[in-house]
C-alpha cells in the first residue's frame, strides 16, 4: 500500500519510497542532556516512535540514529552565550560528563515509561569529536568555511540556496539582519562550525586551530553521514529546529558532499499548556514524572497525543489527560472483552478493518483516523478472539500495551518491585518455576502481591 508523508523540504505530502527497498534509514535529533526532557519534548519522540512502528508495520527494517548532545549547544540557538552543559554543571556542582550521564539516564527512563522504541544507533557528541573535526576540515577544503579569531564559520554565501526548509531569503534579510555577535563574520547568517575555546573553558579538544569545541549543528551532519551515508531517507525533529538547526545541517552537508542529507524532513508541532506556551516562569514545564506523581499512567499521555495529528499543535490540560486515561482504560477493557470471545467473524471483515487502519497510518501518520478504526473494533458487539488478535496487531503501531492492565490512580509501584515483576515474568517464560515462586515471595515480603490474570499481571500493595 502507498505511503505518503508530509515533507517540509517540498512543502507537500509526497509518496515515500526508501532509497534501499528493504531498509529505511532515519536520523532524529535527540536531547541536549543538561536538564530533564519535558512532555513537550516527548511529543516529538512519541511522533518519532509512531513513525518507526508504522514503517515496521509496513514490513521495513530500520537503521535509525539519534544523537545525544552533551557538548556544543549554546544557551542561544545561534552562536551566543555559554555551553548549556557547562552552565548546568556549574549550577549543579558536577562535571559536564556527570550532568550528561545523569540526564541521559533519565531521558531513556521516560522512553521506557512511554513505551518508546529506542533507535538502533545512539551517538553521543563527545564520542564523535574526530568525526566532526574531519567534517569541518572537509568544509574548509571545499571553500565553504573560513577562520576568524574566535571560530571557524560556515559561509552561507557560497551555497546556491540557503533557507530551503524555512523559506528565509537572505537577499531580503541582509538589510534588517540582527546585530552581528562576531564582527569578523562575512555574513550575518554565517554560523559557527568550530569554536576556539577560552582558556577557562572545560570541554575542549585539540585541532588545527588550537583548543576548540564544536558548534551545535556540526554533530548531526557528521554523525548522520557516518552512520547513514551521504544521503538517507528521513530526518525528524521538532518544528522549532527548522529555521536554524536543520537549515544549517543542510548547508553543512551540501558544502561537504554536495547533497541534501535527507530526502524527507518531518517535523512535529509544539505542545501547548492550557492554550499557551510551556514556561518555567509559569510553572508548567511538566515532566513525565509529574504525570506519574498525579496518579496517571504515562501511556495516557501517548493516547492524548493520538487525538491530534503530529503536524498540529496539541493542547495539554490535566482534564484532557484525565479523559485520555479513561479512554486508555476503556480500550484495554475492550480488548479484554474480545480476548477469549467465541463469536466467529469473517476474514473479509478483519481485512477491511486492517486496510482502514493501514490507510490511516500510511496517510502521513493520521493517528486520529487510525484510532477511530481501533474504537470501531472495541465497540463491536460481536466479541471475537479475531478482534482481540487484530487489536494486538494494531498495538505494534500504537505501543500502548493494550493487553496489559492500566496502572490506575494509586500509589506508584516502586521501581524495585517493577524490576522484580519483570524478572519473574522472564523466569516464567523460561519455565524456571521455582525461581518465579522465589521472586513472588520476595515481592510479597516487600509488601506487594502479584497476580496473573486473563488480562495480565496485576500488582497491588498488601
Amino acid at each position: 500500500m502507498e505511503i505518503k508523508f508530509y515533507n517540509t523540504l517540498t512543502k507537500t505530502k509526497d509518496i515515500f519510497e526508501p532509497i534501499d527497498k528493504k531498509t529505511v534509514r532515519i536520523y532524529s535529533c535527540g536531547p541536549t542532556v543538561y536538564k530533564d526532557a519535558t512532555i513537550g519534548n516527548m511529543k516529538s519522540y512519541i511522533f518519532m516512535d509512531t513513525l518507526r512502528r508504522a514503517l515496521r508495520y509496513n514490513g521495513y527494517e530500520l537503521q535509525h540514529a539519534m544523537n545525544i548532545t552533551d557538548v556544543g549547544h549554546l544557551v542561544s540557538d545561534g552562536d551566543e552565550g555559554e555551553d548549556k552543559m557547562l552552565k548546568a554543571a556549574r549550577e549543579e556542582k558536577k562535571s559536564p560528563l556527570e550532568i550528561a550521564a545523569f540526564y541521559t539516564e533519565r531521558f531513556f527512563k521516560d522512553f521506557e515509561r512511554l513505551n518508546i522504541d529506542k533507535p538502533e544507533i545512539i551517538c553521543k557528541a563527545t564520542e564523535h569529536i574526530d568525526d566532526m573535526l574531519k567534517f569541518v576540515e572537509k568544509l574548509m577544503e571545499n571553500g565553504y568555511a573560513y577562520e576568524t579569531s574566535t571560530a571557524i564559520y560556515f559561509d552561507v554565501s557560497k551555497l546556491d540556496a540557503y533557507g530551503i526548509l524555512s523559506g528565509i531569503d537572505l537577499r531580503r534579510q541582509r538589510a534588517g539582519a540582527r546585530v552581528e555577535v562576531d564582527e569578523e563574520k562575512k555574513n550575518p547568517y554565517d554560523f559557527a562550525l568550530w569554536i576556539k575555546a577560552p582558556e577557562n573553558h572545560i570541554m575542549k579538544w585539540e585541532s588545527p586551530w588550537g583548543l576548540c569545541y564544536p558548534g551545535w549543528h556540526i554533530e548531526c551532519s557528521a554523525m548522520s553521514n557516518k552512520y547513514l551515508g551521504e544521503q538517507f531517507d528521513i530526518h525528524t525533529g521538532g518544528i522549532d529546529l527548522v529555521p536554524t538547526h536543520h537549515e544549517n545541517e543542510i548547508a553543512q552537508s551540501k558544502g561537504a558532499t554536495g547533497k541534501i542529507p535527507a530526502r524527507f524532513w518531518m517535523h512535529c508541532e509544539f505542545l501547548l499548556i492550557d492554550g499557551g506556551k510551556m514556561s518555567k516562569s509559569l510553572g508548567n514545564t511538566y515532566l513525565v514524572q509529574d504525570i506519574i506523581d498525579r496518579g496517571y499512567d504515562p501511556l495516557a499521555y501517548k493516547m492524548l497525543c493520538f487525538t491530534s495529528h503530529y503536524r498540529n499543535k496539541l493542547n495539554f490540560t490535566w482534564e484532557g489527560l484525565e479523559n485520555a486515561q479513561n479512554s486508555l482504560i476503556k480500550l484495554k477493557e475492550g480488548y479484554a472483552k474480545h480476548n477469549g470471545g467465541t463469536v466467529e467473524v469473517s476474514d473479509s471483515e478483519i481485512e477491511e478493518y486492517k486496510n482502514k487502519f493501514l490507510e490511516a497510518i500510511n496517510d502521513d501518520l493520521n493517528m486520529p483516523v487510525a484510532m477511530s478504526v481501533v474504537w470501531d473494533i472495541v465497540k463491536n458487539p460481536n466479541k471475537s478472539q479475531k478482534f482481540a488478535n487484530l487489536l494486538l496487531d494494531f498495538d505494534k503501531v500504537l505501543g500502548i500495551k493494550i493487553d496489559e492492565p492500566i496502572q490506575k490512580k494509586t500509589e506508584e509501584i516502586p521501581t524495585e518491585i517493577l524490576e522484580l515483576v519483570e524478572k519473574r515474568k522472564t523466569a516464567k517464560a523460561n519455565k524456571e518455576w521455582n525461581l518465579a515462586d522465589e521472586i513472588r515471595n520476595e515481592i510479597q515480603e516487600k509488601g506487594y502481591s502479584v497476580k496473573d490474570t486473563k488480562e495480565g499481571t496485576v500488582i497491588e500493595k498488601i
